[in-house]
């Protein structure tokens, strides 16, 4: 039989996802600060005659790869925060 997830009560669903948009939060205003640095450095640094459309790509790249990321590790977090993956029924697990 499956054993209850402790994110079925609204209360400590309610804490675990305040939690991950927090986290969600952070990481959006570090992604915005990370693209506007290495938007920066290849403006600085990079050939005259490159394209917007490189800029544009770049950022786009860097901004999607860690909002991606950082949005999958968060949900991970809230899933082993909150109890969640204990609450499956494992059939491997041997019992003493």
């Amino acid at each position: 039989m499956t054993r209850k997830s402790p994110l079925d009560d609204p209360r400590n669903a309610a804490f675990a996802w305040a939690r991950y948009r927090r986290i969600m939060r952070f990481m959006f205003l570090l992604t915005v600060a990370i693209v506007t640095i290495a938007l920066a450095l290849l403006y600085k640094f990079g050939d005259e005659e490159v394209s917007i459309h490189f800029y544009i790509a770049a950022a786009l790249g860097i901004g999607f790869t860690m909002l991606l990321t950082s949005a999958l590790m968060g949900l991970v977090f809230l899933s082993s925060g909150s109890g969640h993956d204990e609450s499956i029924e494992d059939p491997f697990r041997k019992e003493d």
